[in-house]
């Protein structure tokens, strides 16, 4: 439409020249930051789109859907106009996300057909020449190409127009060449022969940090995660990851948390190509040695013992109990960053034991309105307790909901006749109803 034409039907229409270079420009950074944030396979699909490879991230992000929703959040606050399309292949996502009925289109696996079948044959990034063919040849949408032979219907719309229906439903790949980040540091070995045992990985994993210690130090900077991709030679990619719990461009501490991911990667007929990058990086300057050199008494750093335990058993069973300033015991800790020292802890009597969610006692029997417990029954065992201590009075947090403006708890500590001690407690004070039902519960276990 020309632009006078277009003036005369929206008389305040905002009309700006076109700048292709800086729209490319906008969309290359789009690409980066989606790199840098959310996956590492992201790329531009000229002229107006982006791909992001979710696979073994979305769950990050909390999920496609989510992700997708926040996708299209960020898009709104940076002023964009955004469509968002999950499926199976590139070529289907590009197709929904354009001809989509939807802003946000999530096709379930294997949904691809049905999903595609009614948009028209321009979704499949058809040339012009191909698309003046389909609508020659009465080609209107994609599920009227589908029950036609590929023979004839390549004669008909060219060879080209073929592999952009097979790439669209699955049937042939279509690789994604992610958008490389310059600052990321990363470096690469390409080998004579292919490898395939443990020893030459383990060789290839230590030259390869060598490397990208010398770039770390060179940029004053530290790794706090590395993802080593080998290339196989029937084309597949092993890929292993690592993570740190601080910054570090120590060789042998890496190297040692590589080794263990050696059994996950199956080299097939053999790996010919490796390729180490640090996605995630912090500054880390020289260690200052003055105390040392002075000969006071240093507390080890925690760091690498946390970074192999993580490296077994996963980085977050991995955490240190740190206090939190609240009366009521389940808030009283919260896990915390396992190498940091956490802060001075309150001088009471808490059981090493405690249960995030107390537990409900059965048939007891306790004189009220202060008597600790003499018998009850917990995990269908009958207890008789022989001693206790008690109450510790705890009052129920106002400020946080109404149900606890007059909520009591009575703590007890009691020892039964076998040397079992425990934490109990009673809900309400005995004498007011508003402060508790009177029931009882375990909350933890000394010793």
């Amino acid at each position: 439409m020309a632009a006078t034409h277009a003036r005369a039907l929206v008389s305040d229409l905002d009309f700006r020249p076109a700048d292709p270079e800086a729209d490319t420009a906008l969309l290359d950074r789009l690409a980066l930051l989606a790199v840098r944030r959310w996956s590492p396979i992201a790329a531009v699909t000229p002229a107006d789109g982006l791909w992001i490879d979710l696979a073994g991230c979305d769950h990050l992000h909390g999920g496609e859907e989510r992700f997708c929703r926040r996708l299209l959040a960020f898009c709104r606050r940076a002023g964009f106009t955004a469509r968002v399309a999950v499926a199976d292949t590139p070529g289907a996502a590009h197709a929904l996300a354009r001809f989509g009925r939807d802003d946000l289109t999530r096709v379930e696996p294997r949904g691809t057909v049905e999903a595609l079948s009614p948009l028209p044959v321009a979704a499949l990034r058809l040339t012009p020449t191909a698309l003046t063919a389909a609508r020659k040849f009465g080609f209107e949408r994609i599920a009227d190409l589908l029950p036609v032979a590929r023979g004839p219907l390549a004669r008909r719309l060219g060879l080209a127009a073929i592999t952009r229906l097979d790439q669209a439903l699955g049937g042939m790949a279509e690789p994604i060449t992610p958008r490389e980040d310059a600052e990321v540091p990363a470096v690469e070995r390409r080998l004579l022969e292919p490898i395939s045992t443990a020893e030459a990985i383990e060789q290839v994993m230590g030259d390869l940090l060598r490397d990208l210690a010398e770039l770390l130090q060179a940029k004053g900077l530290g790794a706090r995660s590395l993802r080593l991709t080998g290339l196989c030679v029937d084309g597949s990619e092993q890929i292993v990851a690592v993570g740190t719990s601080r910054p570090t461009r120590e060789v042998t501490h890496l190297l040692r948390l590589l080794k263990l991911r050696i059994e996950r990667i199956d080299p097939g007929m053999g790996l010919e190509q490796f390729s180490l990058v640090a996605p995630h990086t912090e500054p880390l300057d020289a260690v200052d040695l003055g105390a040392v050199l002075a000969g006071e008494t240093l507390v080890r750093d925690p760091s690498r013992l946390v970074d192999l335990i993580a490296g077994r058993i996963g980085g977050h069973a991995v955490f240190r109990i740190a206090p939190v300033e609240s009366h009521v015991p389940e808030r009283a800790v919260i896990r915390s960053d396992p190498n940091r020292v956490p802060g001075d802890w309150p001088a009471w009597q808490r059981p090493i034991r405690l249960f995030a969610h107390p537990e409900p006692l059965h048939r007891v029997m306790a004189l009220m309105p202060d008597q600790p417990p003499k018998r009850f029954e917990w995990r269908g065992k009958t207890y008789k307790v022989v001693a206790g201590d008690g109450p510790e009075r705890v009052h129920g947090e106002w400020w946080r909901r109404d149900a606890e403006v007059w909520a009591i708890r009575d703590y007890y500590r009691v020892e039964d006749e076998t040397g079992g001690r425990y934490w109990v407690f009673r809900r309400g004070d005995g004498f007011e109803d508003d402060t508790g039902d009177l029931s009882w519960w375990m909350h933890g276990a000394f010793g």
